[in-house]
């Protein structure tokens, strides 16, 4: 198809790494045909099994490299599908909120349920954009929240820790990797990811 970006790279990836994985079963084949006795069939497998399995790491790595180096990021394509989820992730958030200022629990559950089902109704039937938010204001038992809802709706409220997380997974696997494996890296004219 002439607007499709054919993802053939990843694809590929995923088929070695299954490649990949298949080799542990050659191990536990051999033993528990072997029971431990030193036989040719245990030489004869790993020679073909580690060898290969090798290789095929390899190849998913360089691949993936070599996707990660073409990587395009659209934020407005991802702000726009955040965006139109992002009424149904808050309904939490709105009830609460809403109770807060002192409305009914069950009264407001009740309502906020109907309101998403069918506006999820007419996003899915009608292709038709989420009005969820849009029903919440024409609602007077959520009229306590209206003046609100801009708040409510801050990505960011959802997000947990996933910076830090990011941060430190950061810090404490990949730089120590990349410290080792600096000569490496500067052989194969990378430094800090980037092709110099």
């Amino acid at each position: 198809m002439a607007y499709k970006r054919n993802p053939m790279r990843s694809e590929r990836m995923c088929s070695l790494a299954r490649f990949v994985m298949s080799q542990t079963f050659n191990g536990a084949n051999t033993a528990s045909n072997q029971w431990f006795e030193r036989t040719l069939d245990d030489s004869a497998n790993r020679r073909l099994s580690l060898p290969e399995a090798f290789l095929g790491v390899d190849v998913v790595l360089n691949l993936a490299r070599n996707v990660i180096d073409g990587l395009q990021v659209w934020p407005n394509v991802i702000r726009s599908r955040v965006m139109s989820e992002l009424p149904f992730m808050t309904t939490e958030a709105i009830l609460m909120a809403a109770v807060k200022a002192g409305g009914d629990r069950q009264e407001l559950h009740e309502l906020i349920r109907e309101h998403s089902m069918a506006a999820a109704k007419r996003v899915k039937m009608d292709g038709a954009p989420n009005d969820l938010l849009e029903r919440i204001k024409l609602d007077e038992k959520f009229k306590s929240v209206h003046g609100n809802l801009h708040n409510l709706l801050d990505p960011k409220l959802f997000i947990g820790r996933c910076k830090e997380q990011v941060v430190d997974f950061l810090s404490d696997n990949v730089e120590p990797v990349l410290v080792k494996y600096k000569n490496i890296l500067e052989e194969d004219n990378v430094i800090d990811g980037v092709n110099v």
